[in-house]
């Protein structure tokens, strides 16, 4: 027995050994990613991670400028649906300019353009919420009829459900910009993830963090996703060495509630999962997107089946909120 183990194992690490050495015959690999300083500094965190597995090989970060990137309506964008920050990266990727793309894994569509595949998920930062106010206060003590910047229909109806009488306008542009408009007093506060403001250093501008299981996250959020070519099976292959296991089975949970509840489809939806040994905790979040009615609740289930437990905890929250919730087509 102990012989066959060892014969396996050695089989697998010839196996991947020889997938290295044909890879290296690639002298370099391009990146894709959109221009922002956050979307920047996440690609070279991977790139930093990637390189060991490669380290013959000359990594390249190439920016591309997305619709969402061009596109400064002050229109929340959840409710355009998924899409604007990475189509360009897709057609780039099946057009062979690039190799792999490098996202926010809560900017992607629940299904992916044909042909692509999120290949790997790295360990996920934190997931939560933070406010970001101009004075320091935090939000219970933030004034009546203060103005809150948020582009996410999921973040103003939870906004609102707790405290009605604020305001809660569109802001638009980057991490750097949105803190401006904040600092130059269009706004008393902003909802921003913590997970941006991490990397990139400004978690001193946090004055609130939000409990996740209580103020609903966007499914997935804190988490990067690298995407390639479904048909580049020797990069799939390196890039997979980047998954990191608690992760990828939270927001696989998280994304297929998402999907079962039309979350892709711009609807106010949230979800966020976490793994504690084999257990497996699901939250969700399911609204109107008028905010009058908004439904949260959890379940439990094992590590084996994340999809399985997000299908019965939508099927659940839908059946409750059938009467006034809608999945668009």
């Amino acid at each position: 027995m102990i012989r066959l183990q060892v014969r396996i194992s050695s089989f697998f690490f010839f196996s991947f050994c020889t997938i290295i050495s044909e890879f290296m015959k690639q002298t370099k690999i391009i990146i894709g990613t959109r221009g922002s300083q956050l979307s920047l500094t996440q690609t070279t965190l991977v790139k930093n991670l990637l390189k060991p597995l490669v380290p013959e090989i000359e990594i390249e970060i190439k920016t591309i400028t997305t619709s969402g990137d061009k596109n400064m309506s002050p229109i929340p964008l959840d409710t355009i649906g998924k899409g604007w920050f990475t189509k360009e990266i897709d057609k780039q990727l099946l057009d062979g300019v690039v190799d792999m793309g490098v996202h926010s894994l809560k900017d992607l569509l629940d299904i992916l353009t044909n042909g692509l595949a999120i290949v790997a998920i790295t360990q996920r930062e934190d997931p939560r919420e933070a406010l970001v106010s101009k004075d320091g206060k935090v939000f219970s003590q933030l004034k009546k009829g203060a103005i809150i910047g948020t582009d996410s229909l999921r973040r103003k109806i939870q906004i609102l459900k707790l405290r009605p009488d604020l305001q809660v306008k569109s802001v638009r542009g980057n991490v750097n910009k949105r803190l401006s408009k904040l600092d130059e007093g269009e706004y008393d506060a902003l909802f921003l993830a913590v997970a941006g403001l991490k990397r990139l250093g400004l978690e001193n501008r946090i004055t609130e963090y939000f409990d996740a299981k209580e103020f609903i996250p966007s499914p997935g959020q804190g988490a990067l996703a690298v995407v390639s070519k479904t048909s580049d099976k020797k990069l799939t292959k390196i890039l997979s060495q980047l998954n990191h296991e608690a992760s990828v089975i939270a927001v696989t949970a998280e994304r297929a509630f998402s999907a079962a509840t039309g979350g892709g489809c711009s609807m106010p939806v949230g979800a966020f999962a976490e793994c504690k040994g084999k257990v497996l905790t699901l939250y969700g979040m399911i609204g109107s997107e008028d905010g009058e009615h908004i439904i949260k609740d959890s379940l439990k289930g094992t590590i084996d089946d994340p999809k399985g437990l997000a299908q019965k905890l939508a099927d659940k929250m839908l059946q409750e909120a059938k009467d006034w919730y809608y999945i668009k087509k």
